[in-house]
Parts: structure tokens; C-alpha cells; sequence
């Protein structure tokens, strides 16, 4: 063909760039570039991914198929309207792998269909009423009534693998995972009837492919819907962040509790981002602030920590972000530390970067439901999360100025404490008593201690305070 000639080697790269790219647009897979070669009689190794099958033909037989590509697969405006749909897309976990005889594979298929088959949800629903795509080890399914209905079926399943599993040898167990979304597809004439095919789909495969084993993950998009619906759900949908995915970035929300799901949060196409790339921090000043600890186990040392803090917006900018830093005595994921901010009208309050995820220190910013104008008070932010504190001793460092600071500390009335509260000296790295002595009281089934500062008692930046117990 005369346009091939002359083609150099960047010509002959951007060519098969430009056909990948087309190639994925029109959902084209490696067997139609095959076909393709083998209706011009060029041989290909079959083995071979898409990418090394162009490099190894000559420049002119690229060009042909490029040519293909742009004239005569022109794909058709697709007149039907888009129908949005509820997404459940799951997959078996490591299915493909080589080490596994195909039988193996074909009966975890079988038995995670007749599972999917035996839920409530199933059962309830006509299969010819339901949108479902078979994609071999797994399936897409679309709900056209409500988004609960793939969260349902989610949970239904990892319940009845759990059952199922227990009864199996280990390279037995069926491990899943599922991603869902809330999205638009066409629906067209198929071969063998109607298929359908669109960025519903496309989005709750993406988020299935975010998943570790037996994890169910929802896109922001169906995951604030269901969230709204209920405080059941509410409490099992966990957001962790953004991820990566092709073409773009997804906010993740990880569906967990202690009867389904996977609580870990995958490192892998997080987005560890710096808040300074949305937001500019102001300085903010407290009002006051009040730590609470409560001892759940004795035994453990489990103590439920609450951080209440009065913030006033000291500069021009609105304050749109928080900063924390934890620490604690025993490793800890942040998957396990039940992390919860609300704000004064208890909205929960979004991670928007977790910076610091060391064993033993962990940092986060939080974004505020609404900013923080200049000079605004009466605006709270509380911080819960739970960690062991076997060294019986808590310290609290302040990054701003406080008018007021208040310590509030319970346990069961069995466990013999002392309440020594240590303040340390600036600039001389010294401790001390803290002044004024706790107030402490015995009830019949607990322990309070009671301490706030003294009212001329102004906390500056880096003063610290340490809680013994």
C-alpha cells in the first residue's frame, strides 16, 4: 500500500499504539486481530499478547489493519436508549491458575453457581427479569429495582461460602471477590439474541478488580445510596480511599463485618495523596479540647478513645480539612482501629488521606462536611477508635493553641489503678505533676477520673500531657 511506505520506526509504534487503543475502544480481543492476520495469510503466534503479535509483522501489514480498524469497522451509533442498572460482578479468586486441574476449576464454577442460585435473592427474582452476563469463573448480574439487592446477594454468599468452606479441604475453598456499582448500558442485537455492554458494567468489573480475596467493594456512587438507606448498612460499608483504575480514579468503600467481607485495605492503585493538592490549611486555634478514655477490657487494656475538639478558623482561608496523628502500644492495622469522625451534627466525617499506616503510627486527614469560615466557633469534630494501651499510660500532644483542656477517664471498678497525670515543661523537656490535682470518684461498677486545666492555664503548640493509670 502506498501510505505504508517510508514508514519509519516511531511511524511503525505509533501505528500499533493507535490500533491497541482502538482496539480496546471497540472491546476488539486478541482472537479478532488473529482472524484479521489470518484472512491476509500472516502468521502469528497465538501466544503471543496483541502487542508482540503487530511487533513482529512488517510496517505495511500494520497499516492494513489499522486501515480496517478506521474504515471499515466503523462501529454504528447505537440508537437504544441506555437502561441504569444495579451491579453484582464476582469472580473466583486464582480460578486461572495453570497448577490447577481443569476439573478442580470446572466444580468450584459449578458450586459457586448453585450457590449463587440457592440465596434468597435468587430465589425471589425470575432469572428471565434479571440481567446477567456469564463471564466463565464468575458473573455479572444487574438489579433494576434497588441497590440493596446486590449488597443482599453479597452477603448472602460470603455466608454460605463460609459454610461451604468449612466442609472443604483448603485447596478446595471457593475464595471470591465482588465489585459493585451503579450504572448505564445499552442493550443491542447479539448473535444469539439481546447482550448488553456499557460503563456500568465496565465500573463494577473495575472495582471487583480492586478486591483481595474475599473482599466486596463498592464504587462512592451505589455505596452513598445504600449507606442513606439504612444504619445497618451504614455501618458495614467503610470508605478507604481512592484507587487507581484504567482511564481514571474510583473512591473505594470496603463492605465488611465480623460475618462477611475482608477488612484489609489493599496498598495496591491506592492513591496516597497530599491534602495541600485540594486543600490549603489554614491555622486554626481550640477552643477547647476533651480526651476520653474508656477501658472496654481490663485484661487487654482495650480503651476506647475519644478526642472532642472546639476548633476556631484563625486565618482568611476556610478550614475544609483536619489533621490527626495516632499512636499506640500493640501493631495495629488502621482497618482495626474502627476509626469514626463526625462533626456537631454528627455527619460522618470522610478519610480523605491516610499518610502514615505504620504499625504503630498512624496519620490521616479528614475532610469537614462543611469549611470553617474565619473566626467561626462552636464547630466540633470528634475522633473515636480503639487501641490496647497495655503500658497503661496515654500522652496528648497539642499542634495549636487551647483555651481549655478536659481529661475524662473510666474503667471497670476491678481494675486497681493510680491516676498520676505528668505535664511536660517546654523548652526544658522536663516532667511534672499536672496542676490542679484529678478529681476522682467510685462507683459501684466503675472508676472516673475527672482533670481539666486551670482557667489561666493557656495550652500552647507542642505541650504535652501524659495519663497514667
Amino acid at each position: 500500500m502506498s501510505k505504508s511506505k517510508g514508514l519509519n520506526k516511531p511511524d511503525v509504534m505509533e501505528n500499533i499504539a493507535e490500533i491497541l487503543g482502538i482496539l480496546e475502544e471497540k472491546n476488539l480481543s486478541k482472537d479478532w486481530l488473529l482472524g484479521e492476520l489470518k484472512k491476509h495469510k500472516i502468521k502469528s503466534d497465538v501466544s503471543s499478547n496483541s502487542y508482540q503479535i503487530l511487533k513482529n509483522c512488517n510496517p505495511e501489514k500494520i497499516q492494513k489493519i489499522l486501515d480496517i480498524l478506521k474504515e471499515d469497522l466503523a462501529i454504528k451509533d447505537v440508537k437504544t436508549l441506555t437502561r441504569t442498572l444495579h451491579w453484582f460482578f464476582i469472580d473466583i479468586v486464582s480460578s486461572s491458575d495453570p497448577n490447577l486441574p481443569v476439573k478442580s476449576q470446572a466444580r468450584k464454577i459449578y458450586a459457586l453457581n448453585e450457590l449463587i442460585l440457592r440465596t434468597d435473592i435468587f430465589k425471589k427474582e425470575k432469572l428471565e427479569y434479571l440481567d446477567i452476563l456469564t463471564t466463565g469463573d464468575g458473573m455479572a448480574v444487574g438489579f433494576s429495582d434497588s441497590p440493596e439487592k446486590p449488597l443482599r446477594l453479597a452477603i448472602e454468599l460470603h455466608k454460605a461460602l463460609r459454610k461451604f468452606n468449612s466442609t472443604q479441604k483448603e485447596k478446595d475453598k471457593i475464595i471470591i471477590r465482588i465489585g459493585m456499582d451503579t450504572g448505564p448500558v445499552y442493550f443491542m442485537k447479539g448473535i444469539k439474541g439481546e447482550i448488553f455492554w456499557g460503563p456500568g458494567l465496565i465500573m463494577a468489573k473495575r472495582v471487583m478488580d480492586l478486591c483481595g480475596p474475599n473482599q466486596i467493594f463498592a464504587s462512592e456512587r451505589i455505596a452513598k445510596d445504600l449507606r442513606s438507606l439504612s444504619e445497618e448498612n451504614k455501618a458495614t460499608m467503610h470508605p478507604i480511599g481512592e484507587y487507581e483504575i484504567k482511564h481514571g480514579k474510583l473512591s473505594i468503600y470496603n463492605i465488611f463485618s465480623k460475618e462477611f467481607g475482608n477488612k484489609a485495605i489493599p496498598k495496591k492503585g491506592k492513591i496516597l495523596k497530599s491534602v495541600e493538592d485540594n486543600f490549603k490549611l489554614p491555622n486554626f486555634e481550640f477552643n477547647s479540647v476533651e480526651v476520653r478514655l474508656e477501658i472496654t477490657d481490663s485484661k487487654s487494656m482495650m480503651t476506647h478513645h475519644t478526642w472532642i475538639w472546639d476548633v476556631k478558623n484563625i486565618s482568611k482561608e476556610p478550614l475544609r480539612a483536619i489533621f490527626y496523628s495516632l499512636g499506640g502500644d500493640l501493631p495495629k492495622d488502621f482497618s482495626d482501629l474502627n476509626v469514626k469522625i463526625t462533626d456537631e451534627n454528627n455527619n460522618r466525617l470522610e478519610i480523605i488521606s491516610l499518610d502514615v499506616n505504620k504499625s504503630l503510627e498512624k496519620s490521616f486527614f479528614v475532610k469537614l462536611a462543611r469549611p470553617v469560615r474565619k473566626y467561626q466557633s462552636g464547630r466540633l469534630i470528634k475522633l473515636e477508635y480503639d487501641w490496647e494501651e497495655p503500658e497503661r499510660n496515654f500522652v496528648y500532644g497539642f499542634s495549636s493553641k487551647s483555651k481549655k483542656f478536659r481529661y475524662f477517664f473510666t474503667a471497670p471498678k476491678d481494675l486497681h489503678i493510680k491516676h498520676r497525670i505528668l505535664e511536660t515543661v517546654r523548652d526544658l523537656g522536663e516532667k511534672r505533676r499536672a496542676e490542679p490535682p484529678a478529681n476522682v470518684k467510685y462507683f459501684d461498677d466503675r472508676t472516673e477520673i475527672v482533670w481539666e486545666t486551670a482557667k489561666n492555664h493557656k495550652i500552647q503548640p507542642h505541650d504535652t500531657f501524659e495519663f497514667q493509670w
